[in-house]
């Protein structure tokens, strides 16, 4: 009673967390719901075979897709469908973003609202300055100047887009996604884009309420096992004194 009472009340105050983060992000652009399990685990040991605590199983994601929002910012764009926006982590490594909300920096860098580089096909984009972009559905950047005389279109880039298996990837602590082998993923020209639009979080948040009430509930059910299991051991150290 003591092993399951004692891990299950931590991992309910962890699981609460993981709402509770949720819950945060409600409002943020391409989030993708944070998911955990519990799965119990035998206590291995003489004369234990008998007792059992609880672990989080492998934490996961929700991929679910979120609603399109119409904007219509040249510089924001939402993934249809399956598929990521690669962009480069702070690290220099390679990461995957849904939220599409993109800026040109003071020294031309197309990046994240959160200053990260956005990649294409041979690296982060630069853009002109003095120019007007748009970003096409299968990624592609043109810039046309806004200086006189008119000019025309220039492609200075296209933004890498990529799908693999939702299975390979891993969350960050920077809410970044990446491949669990720590490698890239090859570009996928299946992969679209709508301009002019962002994807919302696909945090459900009636479900997450819920799901807090009732972690909530099953924290008070562990802390009442806790007690019982005292109250049993005090009335047998009683049952034990009266015997002796």
């Amino acid at each position: 009673m003591i092993y399951v009472a004692m891990s299950g009340a931590k991992h309910i105050l962890d699981q609460q967390a993981v709402v509770a983060h949720n819950l945060a992000n409600a409002s943020t652009n391409g989030y993708r719901a944070a998911a955990s399990a519990f799965r119990a685990v035998p206590v291995r040991g003489d004369g234990l075979p008998t007792r059992t605590f609880v672990v989080d199983s492998t934490p996961g994601a929700n991929f679910a897709p979120g609603a399109l929002q119409s904007t219509g910012r040249n510089l924001d764009v939402a993934v249809q469908g399956s598929g990521w926006i690669a962009v480069q982590a702070p690290n220099g490594s390679e990461a995957y973003t849904r939220n599409g909300s993109l800026q040109v920096s003071p020294n031309g860098m197309l990046q994240t609202r959160n200053g990260l580089n956005v990649l294409g096909d041979g690296g982060p984009i630069s853009i002109p300055p003095d120019s007007m972009i748009s970003i096409a559905k299968e990624g592609t950047v043109s810039a046309v100047s806004t200086l006189p005389p008119p000019k025309s279109v220039n492609v200075v880039g296209r933004i890498k887009l990529v799908n693999p298996d939702e299975r390979l990837l891993v969350r960050g602590g920077d809410g970044l996604f990446r491949l669990a082998s720590g490698g890239s993923a090859e570009a996928d020209p299946n992969v679209a884009l709508a301009s002019g639009a962002l994807e919302g979080s696909n945090v459900n948040v009636v479900e997450e309420m819920i799901s807090m009430i009732s972690l909530a509930r099953q924290f008070d059910l562990q802390m009442q096992l806790l007690s019982n299991a005292q109250k049993n051991a005090t009335q047998a150290s009683q049952i034990l004194n009266v015997g002796s």
